[in-house]
């Protein structure tokens, strides 16, 4: 059995098929999730690729979910891919299985950084911080979020706030503690690299960096 399993758009799929790495991957087209998740819960691969227009859907991340939900899964790896032009959006939705999001040449884009729980505001209204990168966050919102959502988020800083363009790459509703809320991850437009890691360095809870 294959260590990779790939899912993606049908368009896509062969070209995605002839990277480095996904060359001897089990693949599916996104019409055959059921049965790729069979395949997935039963042999446990190491890592579970998607094309990030997959994941962008409800399908795909009820999918993710449904892996992210299986205690067996805990040590696969969901790796979101770009398809061949760029464009498709990652649904990495929290739990404990791992979630990288990978770049055309199939390396992590940025390290994550995690325990922030920083109080922060999108489009004005405000919202919880949970995890940070260079290129996008992880956040948590009583205000309606939507998946391709183009907001502005910003984060408070001691000598002046941190406004930074953004989109919703992904976005779920839950309940936590009797309280409606939306997780949504979002990406950044045009982040000051140096502006986002020094504010990480001034609000992180403990050294608790996801390495690239």
């Amino acid at each position: 059995m294959a260590n990779v399993v790939l899912i993606a758009t049908s368009q896509y799929l062969p070209s995605i098929k002839e990277r480095i790495g996904f060359e001897s991957a089990l693949s599916f087209a996104d019409n055959e999730a059921l049965r790729a998740l069979d395949v997935i819960t039963r042999f446990r691969p190491e890592v579970v690729a998607l094309d990030r227009l997959f994941a962008a859907t409800s399908r795909g991340t009820a999918f993710i979910n449904r892996i992210k939900a299986d205690p067996a899964l805990n040590l696969c790896e969901i790796r979101i891919v770009p398809n061949e032009s760029g464009q498709g959006h990652s649904a990495p939705p929290s739990g404990p299985a791992t979630i990288t999001v990978m770049d055309e040449a199939g390396t992590r884009r940025a390290p994550r950084y995690d325990n922030i729980n920083v109080e922060v505001l999108i489009d004005g209204n405000p919202a919880t911080l949970v995890d940070l990168s260079l290129v996008g966050a992880q956040v948590h919102s009583s205000a309606i979020l939507r998946p391709n959502q183009r907001i502005r988020l910003v984060l408070p800083d001691a000598s002046r706030p941190i406004r930074l363009a953004a989109w919703v790459a992904w976005a779920t509703f839950e309940m936590a503690g009797g309280t409606a809320r939306y997780r949504a991850g979002i990406e950044f437009f045009d982040a000051d690299p140096e502006a986002v890691a020094g504010f990480y360095a001034a609000n992180k809870k403990q050294d608790d960096v996801t390495p690239a």
